[in-house]
Order: C-alpha cells, then structure tokens, then sequence
C-alpha cells in the first residue's frame, strides 16, 4: 500500500504532464502543418489558389496539377534513372564505407592515422566546381551513368560514423573469429555487418536522400543526355518552364507552356514538391527504429 502511494502522481507531475504534451502537440501542429500546407494546395484548383486562403484543406480538390505534371514524358524517363542512381548509389556507398571503415578501426592498420587525418581534411576542403568538373570530363564520365555514382561512393563523415560505431563492438569479437581461422574480409562480411545494421541503415538513409534529391551533377554533365536525365532535373525544368512561361524546347513534341497553361506556378510547386518527397518519406518508417540507435551508438564514440 506504502508502494502505491509512492508512485501516485502529485500535483506539480500532472502540471508538467499537461505542460509537457501541450508542447509536444504544438511542436507537431508547427512541423506538420507546412505539410499539409503544400499538400493542400497541390489538390486545390490552380484559378482558386490564387485567391488564398488555403491552409489544411483544399478548397476545390483537384488532381489537375499532378496530371499536367505527368504529361511530360520526360518524367517517366527520370523517375527510372533516380531509382537506379539511389538504388546503386547507396549500395556503393554502403560497401565503400563499411569497408574504409572497418579498416580504419583495426588497431594493427599502420596507416590508420594518415588515412583518417586526409579524409577529415577534405570536410573542410574542395577543389571547387571548375576543378571537379575538369576531373570529371578528363575521366571521361560526362554523359554516363557513372557520374551519379562514383563521385559520390566515399563520404568522409559516413566512413568516420561506421567507424565509431564498429569501435564500439568488442574487439575480441575479431580476436575469436581469427583463432577459428577467419580471414579479414570473412570477419568484414561474418563478424562486423551483421552487428552493424543499426549503423547501414542510417547511413542508407543519408545516401538515399541525398541520391534521390541530387539534380545539379545532371544540371552538369549530363544535361545534354536525355536518357540520363533525373526525376528531379525533369521537375526543376516543369518549374522552371512554368515560372517564366515559356517551354524553352523541353517538351516532347508538345510545348510545355501550352501543357501546364491551365494552373498556375504556385500550384505546380507544391505538386513537384509532394512528388518529390513522398516515396523518400516511404522509406523513412522501416529504417525508423534503427536511426536513433545508429545515430547515437556511431557518433558519440571518438
């Protein structure tokens, strides 16, 4: 009885309780609305939104806008490309990083402290844009594939991140695996992997963002290439040709001015910019529970 009386709550707990999920609520309400926002006008008549006053729900529901945008053909074009780049790009880089980590945290890796000094320094330095563009063109990657995925394959702070994390893991873990006769890529993919899923999956995450949002390497070298062209190169080009009114010869046989002439640039942004967000948001949920523990196990550690 003396136990239940101890945990009974006191006036001063439900106070803070109350306080506590009226905040919460309003710190949902604040991040979800913009959302909602842009979702509404998206599904709201073009002629109408231009009257304001649409805040969480379209006033004429329409999907008009989404249909003006999925008549340009070069939208089917680059949603296959960006789903292959993400799909590649993050496998690459995955592999990549799991394994330049894995061999920056081996103790007995003489140049382990070169290594991780030349990959911190470039977070702080590039070549630049004119420098990079010329390494690209003399690699002869212009107008392929590759540029979406080789540059990208080694990211420093990724690398430093799946480090830390497999530093956490028992080194006689290792020790065990070599003494039943494992080799050093046998204990990579046997031993490290499987213990690293929380850290994967939130370095996929930032790899599959990143891919899947990327459109100015297209811009760069691949603009030239309509069957290397990217989801969001084709949106930027809709946006674009809708903001200044004029195709500029990116339609299909048809100008794109006359295709979207029926709503208006504020609603074509916020359509473009559901149809970008969603499918990365579809993958958020199921990498969910392993982002806060890959985050925290994997960067806290020095």
């Amino acid at each position: 009885m003396a136990r239940s009386k101890a945990f009974r709550p006191t006036l001063s707990d439900r106070v803070f309780d109350i306080a506590n999920y009226t905040f919460m609520t309003l710190v949902m309400l604040v991040t979800l609305y913009p959302f909602l926002n842009v979702l509404a006008i998206s599904l709201n008549d073009s002629v109408d939104t231009v009257r304001g006053g649409i805040y969480i729900w379209p006033r004429e529901f329409t999907f008009e806008n989404y249909v003006q945008i999925f008549k340009y053909k070069g939208l089917l074009t680059g949603a296959k490309i960006t789903l292959l780049r993400t799909a590649v790009g993050t496998l690459l880089g995955l592999i990549s990083g799991t394994m330049l980590g894995y061999v920056l945290s081996r103790v007995d890796f003489q140049g382990r402290r070169f290594m991780s000094v030349f990959l911190a320094l470039t977070m702080y330095f590039s070549g630049g844009m004119i420098p990079v563009f010329i390494l690209i063109r003399d690699l002869h990657m212009m107008n392929t594939f590759l540029v979406y995925v080789i540059p990208g394959m080694v990211s420093a702070f990724n690398v430093f991140v799946i480090r830390s994390f497999i530093d956490g893991l028992p080194y006689s873990l290792q020790e065990s695996a070599k003494l039943d006769g494992a080799n050093d890529f046998k204990i990579y993919y046997k031993v490290i992997l499987p213990l690293c899923s929380p850290v994967l999956a939130t370095i996929a995450l930032f790899l599959a963002v990143g891919q899947w949002n990327s459109w100015f390497d297209t811009y760069l070298y691949n603009g030239l290439s309509p069957h290397l062209t990217t989801l969001q190169y084709e949106l930027m080009k809709v946006l674009q040709s809708t903001t200044q009114g004029t195709g500029g010869g990116m339609a299909a046989g048809q100008n794109m001015a006359e295709q979207i002439k029926k709503v208006s640039p504020e609603s074509i942004k916020m359509a473009i910019t559901i149809v970008v967000t969603v499918p990365i948001l579809l993958v958020y949920p199921f990498l969910q529970k392993y982002f806060v523990k890959g985050m925290t196990l994997g960067a806290v550690k020095s």
